[in-house]
């Protein structure tokens, strides 16, 4: 069985004419939710008749998304989402990997089948058959740090109790208008964002990319995002750290209805909280992992603490181990395609504190501290939080492992950050640093993407391949400090 289904059959029982689900083609209430759900279902069952063989996904955010999603849970079929930034040797890579018998994409021609007024093409894919974990309902690309993710085979069971969790946390009120700004083909959003709204009974409403300001993803138009949440009346959202600061910079645009901006996928320095709330964003950190099922911790209005991920919640077992990494116990993801299957808990080689009323802290990764030439140990992630609270920039990444001072790739928030500009808002970075991690030398650098493979689609930093893309380019801007 599954919550989110059933608690969408109760939602067309108790209030079938609610609006469920909206995008640009129109609205739906939870009964007519359900009908469609049960029609794309049938036809899927008839389309993709090997059912052993996952169906991978590759749809923009869409009302389309959300059923094709809910229909493959409901015939206990694998899917694997593609966000639809993934490039096609990505897409590739993850349908071969997964061995998925289909694609869902938008019809170029004639449509194989219609949803809500999409048009599908489902094409057959000539894949090699590939062992997939019992009990798989999703294989999630979304996450990890290295060059080639690995697929995250998940349950229902574990995405549905973290939603639920996430309900518990945060209470059904909190539902509202939810409008999402990341990808349905990121876990975070799909996990957190469409199915909590769903059993919580609130409306998810997808607005067109372009309206978003994210016709282009990689430099998005913060003004128009920041317009649509208010005229969408968006009472919740997730962003990742880089859009939360976009955001930030437009606090002339008031956005009356926000009640909750969850933001999640890199660490976060305490100062950017505060200073998002004071530009009018009601945001609240949180931690989690794809092999976590997405969340593992995340703050809320009634257990708050700024600078740290918030209380673990209910689902989730956090301890932390004598060398300072964080282990998440409890019912965990199932195991990676083609490696044997996982028991225990995850070792998510964070480093992360617990303080005594519960809070986690991250600190940075384990298997990312710099060890200068010194013998000082620096956790990146800390002095990078530390430039990203300067807003003449919108990405960075700290070097320096065996050198005698740290230096930085340093991506400008606007055309308008020059040398100088970003020189002296690295001196004002360092200041805040103690003289062993402050940023000797640095380099301005186009944006890193996950199209490009220098970033997840959670942004999170892939430090290898950034290390080899930029290793003839030594940061070379001089500072003062």
């Amino acid at each position: 069985m599954s919550r989110v289904l059933d608690a969408i059959a109760k939602h067309a029982a108790d209030k079938p004419d609610a609006v469920a689900l909206s995008d640009d083609t129109g609205t739906w209430s939870f009964a007519e939710l359900g009908i469609a759900v049960a029609e794309a279902a049938r036809s899927l069952t008839d389309l993709c008749e090997d059912g052993r063989r996952p169906v991978a996904v590759k749809l923009p955010n869409s009302a389309a998304w959300v059923i094709i999603d809910l229909a493959l849970l409901s015939i206990g079929r694998v899917s694997v989402p593609l966000a639809d930034f993934y490039s096609d040797d990505q897409v590739a890579a993850a349908m071969a990997d997964s061995g998925a018998g289909w694609i869902i994409e938008p019809a170029d021609d004639l449509p194989v089948l219609r949803v809500l007024g999409h048009a599908l093409s489902v094409r057959k894919l000539n894949t090699d058959d590939v062992s997939i974990h019992a009990g798989t309902a999703k294989i999630s690309y979304t996450s990890g740090s290295t060059s080639a993710p690995k697929g995250v085979c998940l349950s229902v069971a574990l995405q549905e109790q973290v939603a639920a969790s996430i309900v518990e946390r945060f209470g059904a009120g909190y539902a509202g208008i939810h409008v999402p700004v990341l990808s349905l083909g990121v876990l975070l959003e799909n996990v957190a964002g469409l199915y909590p709204v769903l059993l919580a009974g609130g409306h998810y409403k997808i607005v067109e990319t372009g309206s978003l300001g994210l016709s282009n993803p990689f430099r998005p138009d913060f003004a128009a995002m920041r317009s649509a949440l208010a005229a969408n009346n968006a009472s919740s959202t997730i962003l990742v750290p880089e859009l939360l600061r976009g955001l930030m910079s437009r606090p002339d645009i008031p956005v009356p209805d926000l009640r909750l901006v969850a933001v999640g996928g890199s660490k976060m320095a305490p100062g950017l909280v505060v200073a998002a709330r004071a530009s009018g964003l009601p945001v609240y950190e949180g931690y989690g992992l794809t092999e976590c099922g997405s969340v593992v911790a995340v703050n809320a209005p009634a257990g708050d603490r700024p600078g740290t991920c918030g209380v673990p919640l209910s689902h989730a077992n956090v301890s932390i181990a004598a060398d300072g990494e964080v282990i998440v116990g409890g019912q965990m993801f199932l195991g990676y395609v083609g490696q044997p299957a996982h028991e225990g808990a995850v070792h998510t080689g964070d480093l992360g504190e617990v303080d005594a009323d519960g809070f986690l802290s991250i600190v940075g990764r384990k298997k990312n501290v710099i060890i200068t030439s010194f013998g000082r140990n620096v956790s990146p992630e800390w002095v990078e939080s530390e430039l990203l609270l300067q807003r003449e920039f919108a990405q960075a990444i700290v070097l320096g492992d065996g050198e005698a001072r740290l230096s930085a790739l340093l991506v400008p928030s606007s055309v308008d950050v020059n040398g100088p500009a970003a020189s002296a808002a690295v001196d004002r970075a360092n200041e805040r640093l103690p003289a062993y991690a402050r940023i000797g030398s640095f380099r301005l650098v186009p944006p890193l993407t996950p199209a490009s493979g220098l970033v997840t689609a959670n942004g999170r930093p892939r430090r290898d391949a950034i290390a080899q893309a930029f290793r003839s380019l030594i940061p070379e801007g001089e500072t003062a400090s």
